[in-house]
């Protein structure tokens, strides 16, 4: 019997929920980008595709420049796709051997067979992250849906399961028509829980110049028009937030319960990242992790190994039947572990079979705010390296064009500043 569903708005109060306690200098992700070439083009994407690799030491500079400045446990490693950087390995090895978790961020197009897959393992690679969505253009999958789509990534998700010891994740893009889809997603993952460790949704953004901000740059207004995340004329809405995702997802699944985020820059009641942890066998979920347990996961693993945790081990991850020890601490696993029990006691033989810890993660990328001020991430994972400097990811493009971030003005305060700057020439 599912519960009897709360309103979305007033059960999302990030009050309620675990804060994670991710820093700028202390995080558990480093985003490490070695080419920028990519066999793939996707809507929404933030990285042109140049053919361009970075050498082994300029790859080496930037794990540098991360030790510098911040404390992580793993790095996701992307691009562009990095499957193509004819290094690979050796970069997987060289992040491995300074004692981080090397997680490959990639569509999967290069992945022909398991040999490479277990060369990666080989130099330490402790997972993949595959980006499949509908709006790839990737051959042999044009104009199909998600759910059709879940057939590919079950494809995936089984190769990495077979070879063992890896951690398989999804990313999907969500657009305004597949949204929709959000929870059939969230159903596949429930399905496949034993290879599907963990299920990412992140909302379309992109910088619209025909909108309601003018872009400065140093003072000045410049044309936005090179970013590669630019549009003339939004095809897709650019605004959908985690509490819609969330709200979708509820549509379905009344009791799905996140218990973490992060907040924004701007405003602490942003839910940036929203975490859902829960437990559960192929086709049937027992409960979710409250905000205590995550709570206990992350500082736990600080205490013990000085970084914030970024990925569970494959043996934690099957291994679901360890988190009910955690019950006196936590309501919702408590609960899980009562449904268990409850399953188990219908048919004792399915005490033998494996409890599997499975991640939901909502991230929604920049806001812009009516006033032009920028939400941002705050203690964003997935920040990377230019010029020696730690930088936003999702933004890079603009230091890669301007040198630095761009600044976000209402047009009509905008004109307000040509027009007094107009008059003072005068």
């Amino acid at each position: 019997m599912q519960a009897t569903p709360r309103p979305w708005k007033d059960s999302l109060d990030h009050r309620a929920l675990y804060r994670l306690p991710w820093t700028l200098s202390d995080n558990v992700i480093a985003w490490l980008e070695p080419t920028w070439e990519c066999n793939l083009s996707c809507e929404g994407c933030y990285r042109a595709n140049v053919a361009q690799h970075k050498s082994l030491d300029e790859v080496r500079h930037e794990m540098e420049v991360f030790e510098k400045a911040r404390t992580f446990d793993s790095v996701s490693i992307a691009g562009g796709d990095p499957l193509l950087h004819p290094q690979i390995v050796d970069i997987v090895r060289l992040v491995a051997e300074r004692g981080h978790k090397p997680i490959l961020n990639t569509n999967g197009l290069a992945l022909t067979d398991d040999k490479l897959i277990e060369e990666l393992k080989r130099a330490g690679l402790a997972g993949f992250t595959f980006h499949i969505d509908s709006k790839q253009n990737r051959p042999g999958w044009k104009k199909k849906d998600e759910v059709a789509l879940n057939e590919l990534r079950l494809s995936f998700a089984e190769r990495i399961a077979r070879i063992g010891g890896l951690v398989c994740s999804f990313n999907s893009t969500v657009y305004e028509d597949t949204l929709e889809q959000v929870p059939d997603l969230v159903q596949f993952a429930q399905d496949h829980i034993d290879v599907v460790n963990i299920m990412v949704f992140i909302t379309l953004r992109g910088a619209l110049l025909d909108g309601e901000f003018d872009y400065f740059h140093g003072g000045k207004k410049i044309d936005a028009e090179p970013l590669k995340y630019a549009v003339d004329e939004p095809r897709q809405r650019m605004d959908i937030s985690s509490r819609e995702v969330v709200a979708k997802i509820r549509e379905r699944f009344p009791d799905f319960s996140p218990a973490a985020y992060l907040g924004g820059t701007e405003k602490p009641d942003s839910l940036k990242w929203l975490l859902t942890g829960r437990v559960g066998t192929p086709g049937k979920i027992f409960g979710y992790a409250g905000p205590r347990v995550i709570e206990l996961g992350q500082t736990g693993h600080h205490a013990m190994f000085g970084t914030y945790m970024g990925y569970l081990s494959p043996s934690l991850i099957h291994g679901g039947k360890l988190m009910f020890a955690l019950s006196p601490f936590d309501a919702g696993i408590r609960a899980a572990a009562g449904a268990w029990a409850r399953h188990v006691a219908r048919n004792p033989l399915r005490a033998r079979d494996a409890v599997h810890f499975q991640s939901i993660m909502v991230i929604q990328p920049i806001d812009l705010l009516p006033d032009g001020r920028q939400n941002m991430c705050d203690g964003c994972p997935d920040i990377t390296v230019h010029d020696g400097q730690l930088v936003w990811s999702c933004r890079l493009d603009e230091c890669l064009q301007y040198g630095t971030f761009i600044q976000t003005v209402p047009k009509k305060a905008a004109e307000e500043v040509v027009s007094l700057r107009s008059k003072a020439s005068a």
